[in-house]
């Protein structure tokens, strides 16, 4: 149970996320539009948690996909909604404010 949790909340080995955006992974910010205004990481998207299935349908399959949001939370949603309607490379980025540091 404990490594499922690992998993839903994006714990687990360390994510080189510079390294996938080189591949061509695209950043999800899956906060409401104003929470994206107020700031985000440049080149992300927004695409708010809760039309996250619309939105899939605009992407390629096989394109990593980052999630992020404010927190880590809706992120980790984004991520299983998005493994369950097929996408085969979804990482949960977590928060955008530490996320950038990342990339």
């Amino acid at each position: 149970m404990i490594n499922t949790l690992k998993k839903i909340f994006g714990f687990g080995p360390k994510t080189d996320y510079a390294a996938l955006l080189k591949q061509g992974a695209i950043i999800l910010d899956v906060r409401s539009p104003s929470e994206f205004k107020q700031g985000h990481i440049k080149g992300s998207v927004n695409a708010p948690l809760n039309s996250i299935t619309n939105y899939a349908s605009k992407l390629k399959k096989e394109t990593p996909i980052i999630c992020c949001c404010a927190s880590g939370m809706r992120s980790a949603s984004a991520k299983n909604i998005l493994i369950t309607i097929g996408f085969k490379e979804v990482y949960n980025g977590g928060g955008w404010s530490s996320l950038e540091q990342k990339v």
